[in-house]
C-alpha cells in the first residue's frame, strides 16, 4: 500500500511522493480499534418486546379522581353510593382557641421512672364519663366528604367481593385479631424486662392470629423500655374528651405516645396513617392535662405491624409535628361541638 506525500523543495515547487506502508503498521492501528461488542438486547424476541412497550404506552396513566372512581363503580357495582363526591379539598381552618398542648404547672421529664407497673387506669363510665366523648368517636363524626367517599367505596367492594356476611365475618376477625395483638404486647410491656434482653426460650407462645404482628414488630421492641403506661385512659377535662392510650413509653430515650396498628397493606409513609397522628396528639394532649399523670409527653410514636411478619414502619412524631396535629385536632373538636346534635356518619369503626 502507498501513501502520497507533499515535499516541499527549493524553488518554492511541491514534488508529490509516493511511501510505501507496511503490514506491520497497518496491524497496529487495527488493534487500536475497539472490537464490538454483543449486545445483551440480540436475543430479546422483539415482536414481544414491541408489543409489551406498545400495550403500557398506550394505558392511559393520569390520576383518578372521586368523580372517575364514581363513575367506574357505577358501571361495576351499581349507582348506589351514600356521600357526595367530593369536587375539590376543604381549606384549611384554624382554631377558633387555640388551647395549651402542655400543662404549665408540670415539667417535661427528663428521669427514668419510678419503679413498680405501667399505670393502667380503666375507662370507668359510670364516674361521670358518660356524656364525654371519645378521640375516636369525635374523629369518626367529622371525616371530611373525601374520607366518607373513599370509606363507603372500600366497604363497598369488599361486600362485592365478600358479600354481607362474609364482610361482617372478615370486620369481626380484624376486631379479634387486634384484641389478641393488644394483649400479646401488653404482657410484653408490663413484664419490666426489656424485649431486647429476652431469652429466646422464655418467649411466650401467641395465638396463631398474632405472631406475624408479634414477628413483624420485634426489632421495634428493642427500642421501647421505661414504660409509663400501657392501656391506660386519659382525659381533657377543659376541652372535655377522653381515650385509652396505647401505650407511654421512651422510644430511642425520648419518651412519646405510642400507637400499635395492624395493617394488611405496607404504610411507609406518615401520610400512609390517615388521622392516626391527629389521635396521638389527641392522646398526649389529654394525659398532659390530666392529674392522674405527673409527667408532660411532646412526643408520639405510630407503629404498623404486618401479619405476614415483615417489618413493622415506626412513624415518630417530634415536638414540632405534635403540636400542628394539636392544632387539627382542636379544629377537629370543634367541628364535632358545632354538628353534635346532627345525626352522625355511619362509617366503619377500626378502634375504640
Amino acid at each position: 500500500m502507498y501513501i502520497l506525500k507533499r515535499v516541499a523543495c527549493a524553488g518554492g515547487t511541491i514534488v508529490h511522493q509516493c511511501t510505501s506502508l507496511t503490514v506491520k503498521n497497518l496491524s497496529v492501528c487495527y488493534c487500536l480499534r475497539s472490537p464490538k461488542r454483543h449486545s445483551p438486547y440480540s436475543s430479546v424476541d422483539c415482536e414481544r418486546y414491541s408489543s409489551l412497550v406498545k400495550s403500557v404506552m398506550s394505558s392511559r396513566v393520569s390520576s383518578q379522581t372521586p368523580e372517575t372512581l364514581l363513575t367506574e363503580d357505577e358501571h361495576i357495582y351499581g349507582p348506589v353510593v351514600k356521600a357526595q363526591t367530593p369536587s375539590s379539598r376543604p381549606e384549611m381552618r384554624e382554631p377558633k382557641t387555640l388551647h395549651p398542648f402542655l400543662h404549665c404547672e408540670e415539667s417535661i421529664e427528663t428521669e427514668e421512672p419510678e419503679p413498680g407497673p405501667p399505670a393502667r387506669i380503666l375507662l370507668n363510665r359510670g364516674q361521670g364519663r358518660s356524656f364525654v366523648p371519645s378521640v375516636t368517636r369525635i374523629l369518626q363524626q367529622t371525616l371530611s366528604q373525601e374520607q366518607i367517599f373513599y370509606l363507603e367505596r372500600w366497604k363497598r367492594k369488599m361486600i362485592a367481593e365478600l358479600g354481607e356476611e362474609g364482610f361482617k365475618e372478615y370486620s369481626q376477625n380484624l376486631f379479634r385479631q387486634g384484641k389478641l395483638f393488644h394483649s400479646a404486647l401488653e404482657d410484653i410491656l408490663t413484664s419490666g424486662s426489656t424485649w431486647k434482653n429476652k431469652n429466646p426460650s422464655e418467649t411466650p407462645e401467641y395465638p396463631p392470629e398474632v405472631q406475624g404482628y408479634m414477628e413483624s414488630i420485634s426489632h421495634v421492641l428493642e427500642d421501647v423500655g421505661a414504660v409509663r403506661a400501657t392501656e391506660s385512659t386519659v382525659q381533657h377535662d377543659t376541652l372535655n374528651y377522653l381515650g385509652i392510650v396505647d401505650c407511654v413509653a421512651r422510644y430511642r430515650g425520648v419518651l412519646c405516645v405510642i400507637d400499635w396498628k395492624t395493617s394488611e397493606k405496607p404504610k411507609p409513609f406518615l401520610s400512609n396513617t390517615y388521622d392516626n397522628p391527629i389521635q396521638v396528639a389527641a392522646y398526649a394532649g389529654a394525659l398532659n392535662n390530666d392529674g392522674n399523670y405527673k409527667y408532660q409527653v411532646e412526643n408520639g410514636l405510630i407503629v404498623v405491624a404486618y401479619k405476614d411478619g415483615s417489618p413493622a414502619h415506626a412513624h415518630q412524631l417530634s415536638s414540632e409535628l405534635m403540636l400542628e396535629y394539636w392544632k387539627t385536632w382542636l379544629v377537629r373538636l370543634e367541628k364535632f361541638t358545632e354538628q353534635r346534635s346532627s345525626p352522625a356518619s355511619s362509617v366503619f369503626v377500626e378502634k375504640r
